[in-house]
């Protein structure tokens, strides 16, 4: 059980990852100075994270 709860915790933090990817995509497409480009492509951070989400997701459902 306890690799059970383990799956959940990495799902969880893998959310909160897309979470703040998004808001960091958000962030960029609204700045002020467009000439400030930053380093982070924050939509491939966003699908990588959600990708992994729902493996891990399936992962503990299927445990």
């Amino acid at each position: 059980m306890p690799e059970v709860t383990g799956l959940w915790v990495v799902a969880a933090m893998l959310l909160a990852v897309a979470v703040g990817a998004g808001l960091g995509d958000w962030r960029r497409r609204r700045r002020r100075d467009p000439d400030r480009v930053g380093w982070v492509d924050w939509p491939t951070v966003q699908m990588l994270a959600l990708i992994g989400l729902a493996i891990t997701v399936a992962l503990a459902v299927k445990s």
